[in-house]
Formats: structure tokens, C-alpha cells, sequence
């Protein structure tokens, strides 16, 4: 089965009701529905009473032998609505046609509009997007549709994108000075900066200083020994190894000195 269309392709018929339509006949100078749109296959159809107001449009299809045409799909008809019509007595006209509601022209209405195809030989409207907005296919993979992109959700400086969900795009609006990233339930946030867990620094023996908050500074203490070069040392160190006093000594009387003292003697 496929659509086809085909120009001066025009029968008649005496069908009445609202089922199937039987051909009558080609209108001479015309072809048969046989003969231009072939069997089984569907087609833009109109049928026209010839003695009352009474028309419809539609698609069709044909029967395995063309003999008759089902109206498969109304589009529009005289009654002003979607339903088969009931045909009066009397002859109609049926030809192929193009009905307005499937032409690009028709079906794009607004600046922007994208077609596209909802079924197979069925034209659809997708209306413009958001400004920024991507053009993506649904989640069925069968339609297309608008999707926020990147630049359409970080609408200001510092802004954070991340997924709130599978392949779902979100903004995180930029936090406070000093704040840091965390997460909460799962998704990132802005919190305070955690502190640390040292309430204080005291100053220890031989130390002074420290502070219970903010910077904590530590001094050694002096210890009264004076910067400068010592010879002979005597050095005074406290527990904690600190040196507390210092001077000079004298020389010592060495041990070479002292043997060759006793030899000479």
C-alpha cells in the first residue's frame, strides 16, 4: 500500500450512505482511480454531488481491484465536521485532489514553524521554541520536539549546569562569596563554608601567644643569652632544650702538653 497522487484521475458514482464508494466510471477526458492510483493504494480524495450541496475530503483507499474506495480519513466535509457524510441519491464526482491542511503552505502557520511527519504521508506542524531551545527527537525516539539546551538555562554569570535527572538538563544559580559546592539529597548545592574543630592555640612552656579565634601566633621566649660567638663554652640547657646561659671559658692545659712536661722534667 502506498499514497499516490495523480493528476486527472476523475470518476462518478450513484453511492449513497456513509460506507464504502463504488466507481462508475471514468469521466471522460479523465483516467479510472484503477488506472492513476492502482490497487490497494491510498489517495487524497473529493467527492462532489452534482445536484445538492454535499462534498467531502478526504483520504481513501482502494479496494484490491479499484472497484470501490473506503473513506478512510475525512478532513472536511460539507456538514462541517470529520465524519463521512451521508450521500443523497444522484451522481457524484470523485477525484483525486490535495487537500490545503496537507500543503507546507497550510501547515506552516507561523514564522519559525517546523514540518515534519507525524505518520507516514501525514505533514505536522511543530510550532517555533523558546528562544536557545535545541531541537531534539522525544524520548520515544518518534517525534521531534524542543528541549532547554545549555546556553537557554545559565542565564547568568556563574551559573552551574548539571543533570536533575536522566538526560534532563538543570541550573544551579551561582552561590554566595565564600560558600562552597556540596551535595543535598543528591544534587549539588551551595552551603556555608564548614569550620574547623581547633577552638583555641596555647602557648606552651618556653612559648607565649596564641589565640582562641582567628590567626594564633606563637613566640619563643627569650632566655637572656646573648646573640654572639662563644669560645671554651659553658652552656646551660632547660628541658625543654633551650639554652639559658652561656660564656666563655679559658683553655684547658691539653694532654700532649702536659707529657712533654714530665719528660723534660
Amino acid at each position: 500500500m502506498a499514497l499516490v497522487l495523480n493528476d486527472r484521475v476523475k470518476e462518478t458514482s450513484i453511492t449513497t450512505g456513509t460506507g464504502a464508494v463504488t466507481f462508475g466510471g471514468a469521466v471522460t477526458g479523465f483516467d479510472t482511480f484503477s488506472t492513476g492510483v492502482g490497487n490497494s493504494n491510498t489517495t487524497y480524495y473529493a467527492i462532489v454531488n452534482r445536484t445538492v450541496d454535499e462534498w467531502e475530503v478526504g483520504l481513501g483507499t482502494l479496494a484490491g481491484d479499484s472497484s470501490t474506495m473506503a473513506r478512510t480519513t475525512v478532513l472536511t466535509n460539507s456538514d462541517g465536521n470529520t465524519s463521512a457524510i451521508t450521500l443523497s441519491a444522484g451522481t457524484k464526482d470523485i477525484f483525486c485532489t490535495m487537500p490545503a491542511s496537507k500543503t507546507m503552505d497550510m501547515a506552516l502557520t507561523t514564522a519559525g514553524d517546523t514540518l515534519y511527519a507525524s505518520a507516514a504521508n501525514t505533514p505536522a506542524r511543530l510550532a517555533v521554541g523558546t528562544a536557545l531551545y535545541t531541537l531534539q527527537t522525544n524520548s520515544g525516539g518518534t517525534l521531534p520536539e524542543w528541549a532547554a539546551s545549555p546556553q537557554s538555562l545559565m542565564t547568568a554569570t556563574g551559573d552551574i549546569l548539571y543533570a536533575s535527572g536522566a538526560n534532563t538538563l538543570a541550573k544551579l544559580a551561582k552561590g554566595s562569596d565564600t560558600e562552597v559546592l556540596t551535595l543535598a539529597s543528591g544534587v549539588p548545592s551551595w552551603a556555608a563554608a564548614a569550620t574547623g574543630d581547633i577552638t583555641s592555640v596555647v602557648a606552651g612552656t618556653g612559648l607565649s601567644g596564641g589565640a582562641t579565634s582567628g590567626a594564633a601566633t606563637l613566640n619563643i621566649d627569650t632566655t637572656g643569652v646573648s646573640a654572639g660567638s662563644y669560645t671554651n663554652t659553658d652552656l646551660t640547657v632547660d628541658a625543654q632544650g633551650q639554652i639559658t646561659a652561656a660564656s666563655s671559658g679559658t683553655a684547658g692545659v691539653t694532654a700532649g702538653f702536659s707529657i712533654a712536661m714530665s719528660i723534660a722534667l
